[in-house]
């Protein structure tokens, strides 16, 4: 790595980044070019800039940029499109932010001249291996730092310590240890380590940030109405929205609601199973009312391997394989999957819970013709199940007849 001059670094603007900054700068001899993103996670970012600024790093190398709407429209809704939940439960909040991150941080470098990206990313965690498989998807001879993998600040007291010897401010609430870390975007908010470490112990109260607690609802349930076009979210209860958009004011009725906490154990890419809380209020309604309406409009045959793909898929996305060959061939199969995938999907709000009401299409598969239980005025001829039955039951019957 000596032939490094200049480093692009995924900058939050907070303590631990603005000790990677300043170590890039004193121990490693490099010239630091901050990115940071703004991806909806609930806070101003515009303070970055004057972190960085008091850093000594010029007007030109701090970049901060607004992708809400990228986020959503060309990362989270094409998950969606998939139904991906990593294990069965994680919407892969944090997942999926770290290729669209990463890729800006290779773009940046290029339109600099930097010679590598870092981020801040731990060497126990996944992050690591999202940014790091995204990077090298993008620009194969990109070079990585990850400080963490490297310094000897290897405690919350050490880090501090040198952040005061070189001048770096530690705001009040940095100097004990952290209860717990968060990582927030549009999509969800997730916390992990210290009081949820024991997966005995019930997450306290106070981790929640995102949600109000599901006893403290409305008693009252809410009824919303979402529209879809070719598998994506377009309206709320009719008004046109854009990706980001929709997803924020979904956020505010999940929390309202509080729709999308999950307390899970998880099996990590690196190899230990790790204990996190998760809020998504939005992504989970939207999830379930995007299942809603793929019930009415696809066909079996696609509906049942896409679910067969999902787990697949959300593994890819889960370790950091999202600019890989086979989730772009998973991606283009879903995405054509969901061409007739249009209509509106009625959902009940109430304490914690997001539930399908009613659907409807003009892409619609479903038959009240072929369904009822009255005269069906002959669109369905009772009889023939008999020879149908008699053919799925053929195997079974010869079978039966070897083994008794």
């Amino acid at each position: 790595m000596s032939e490094i001059k200049r480093v692009v670094l995924a900058y939050s603007g907070g303590l631990d980044t603005s000790v990677i900054a300043k170590w890039l700068e004193v121990d490693r001899g490099l010239e630091v070019v901050t990115f940071t993103a703004d991806l909806g996670q609930g806070e101003e970012i515009e303070p970055a800039r004057e972190k960085a600024r008091a850093m000594g790093i010029p007007d030109k190398h701090i970049f901060i940029e607004d992708l809400r709407e990228e986020f959503v429209r060309d990362f989270v809704f094409p998950m969606m499109r998939a139904n991906a939940r990593y294990e069965g439960d994680y919407l892969l909040g944090t997942s999926i932010a770290r290729p669209l991150i990463s890729k800006r941080l290779v773009e940046i470098a290029h339109e600099t001249g930097a010679d590598a990206i870092a981020h801040g990313a731990t060497g126990k965690g996944n992050d690591q291996v999202r940014f790091e498989l995204s990077a090298y998807a993008l620009d194969p001879d990109i070079k990585v730092i990850a400080p963490w993998r490297e310094w000897d600040l290897t405690s919350r007291t050490a880090l501090i310590a040198w952040a005061e010897k070189h001048q770096i401010a530690v705001p009040k609430d940095k100097r004990g240890e952290s209860p717990f870390s968060t990582d927030a975007n549009l999509l969800h908010t997730s916390s992990e380590g210290k009081v949820l470490e024991d997966p005995w112990e019930e997450t306290p109260d106070y981790v929640y940030s995102r949600t109000d607690h599901p006893e403290d609802a409305p008693d009252t349930p809410e009824y919303i109405e979402i529209g879809f076009e070719k598998g994506d979210g377009v309206s709320l209860n009719g008004e046109a929205m854009s990706p980001a958009t929709l997803l924020t004011a979904l956020n505010e009725l999940g929390r309202k609601h509080g729709i999308g906490r999950l307390d899970l154990v998880e099996n990590r890419f690196v190899g230990m199973k790790s204990r996190g809380m998760y809020e998504t209020p939005g992504g989970e309604i939207y999830a379930r009312a995007h299942r809603g309406i793929e019930q009415i409009t696809l066909d079996r045959g696609a509906a049942h391997l896409k679910d067969e793909l999902m787990p697949r898929y959300a593994e890819l996305v889960y370790n950091g394989l999202w600019f890989s060959p086979e989730r772009e061939m998973l991606q283009a199969a879903i995405d054509l999957s969901q061409e007739k995938v249009g209509g509106t999907v009625r959902l009940k709000l109430y304490k914690g819970n997001a539930m399908v009401v009613g659907r409807k299409s003009d892409q619609s598969l479903y038959s009240e013709a072929h369904v009822t239980f009255e005269d069906d005025a002959g669109a369905y001829d009772q009889k023939d199940a008999e020879g149908f039955i008699k053919l799925n039951a053929l195997r079974l019957r010869l079978l039966a007849k070897r083994d008794r």
